[in-house]
């Protein structure tokens, strides 16, 4: 894939994760939608934490969207992703609809980071056959 391509690739990835972070996750927590508290009780966690994960999702958002912090942004992005699929696995939630989707979004974040910097496609080069 050409340089120019893959950069456009990886910012439209990482736009569709910020986008998707903010409106499903970040939004309703800082909002105090009803949804929000509604599904961390569902999973077990304690009343009134919604809105601080929701601080801590939109700090990570900020720094995987600043250039110099996006790396970090990004391995902390994974150790909260981590989190909620435990969460998952702790209550027994379907596998590939709920549980592996903090997967299926680290996948997006960390394509999109790695198709638009090239100095983490050196550190992690693509090998083909």
């Amino acid at each position: 894939m050409e340089a120019g391509v893959s950069v456009w690739v990886g910012r439209v990835l990482s736009a569709l994760f910020v986008l998707f972070m903010l409106g499903a996750s970040v939004a309703p927590k800082l909002m105090g939608m009803p949804v929000a508290e509604e599904t961390l009780t569902g999973l077990g966690w304690p009343p009134g934490n919604a809105f601080w994960i929701g601080v801590v999702e939109f700090a990570l958002v900020v720094l995987y969207l600043i250039p110099q912090t996006s790396v970090l942004g990004a391995v902390l992005f994974m150790g909260l992703l981590g989190g909620a699929m435990a969460t998952h696995v702790r209550v027994d939630s379907p596998l590939f609809s709920h549980t592996l989707f903090g997967l299926y979004l680290g996948l997006i974040m960390w394509g999109g980071l790695w198709l638009r910097d090239e100095k983490l496609r050196t550190v992690f080069p693509w090998r083909g056959s």
